[in-house]
C-alpha cells in the first residue's frame, strides 16, 4: 500500500516510509538523542552523563581529556562510550543516560564543547571520579562490602 507525493510524476511513498517518517518526528515528550557532531565517530556508541549546569564549569578543569559536552539551561550532558555505568553508581545528582537519549529534554542542548580529533569521548572514569570529589560521594570501588 501507498500514497502518492501529490507531484503528479507518479512517485509513490510506502506507508513503511509514511510510518518510519512520522516516528522520527520529535513531539512533546518524545526522548531526543545527543547526535555525534560532523566529522567524528563514536566506535564504542554513545551515553551520556547529566550533571547540573552549575556544576558543569567546575568538572571540566579536573578532566584530563574533555569530549564533547552539551548545555542547555538545567543540565550539561557529558558524551561517554556505552556502558560506562558498568558497575558504577553515578553520583547524585548526576544522570547516567543510556543510548545519550534526553528523557525531558523540551529543546535539544547546545554543543557547547567539541574536542579535537574524531572521537566525541570524555574519560568515563576521570568524569566519575570528579564528580564523586565535587560532590562528596565515595567511589562505588572504595566503599565497604558488606557480606
Amino acid at each position: 500500500m501507498g500514497v502518492s507525493d501529490g507531484s503528479g510524476a507518479g512517485r509513490v511513498i510506502a506507508l513503511d516510509t509514511l510510518i518510519r517518517l512520522g516516528r522520527t518526528l520529535h513531539t512533546p515528550g518524545t526522548p531526543r538523542r545527543l547526535a555525534v557532531p560532523d566529522g567524528m565517530t563514536a566506535p564504542l556508541g554513545c551515553d551520556a552523563v547529566a550533571t547540573p549546569a552549575g556544576l558543569g564549569p567546575q568538572v571540566m578543569p579536573r578532566l584530563p581529556r574533555v569530549g564533547c559536552v552539551y548545555a542547555d539551561d538545567a543540565h550539561w550532558w557529558w558524551m561517554v562510550p556505552s556502558d560506562s555505568d558498568y558497575a558504577l553508581d553515578w553520583p547524585a545528582p548526576a544522570r547516567y543516560a543510556a543510548g545519550a537519549l534526553l528523557p525531558d529534554a523540551s529543546n535539544a542542548p547546545g554543543l557547547i564543547h567539541k574536542p579535537d580529533g574524531t572521537v566525541p569521548y570524555t574519560p568515563p572514569i576521570p568524569l566519575y571520579l570528579a564528580l564523586c570529589r565535587l560532590t562528596g560521594t565515595t567511589p562505588s570501588w572504595s566503599r565497604p562490602i558488606s557480606a
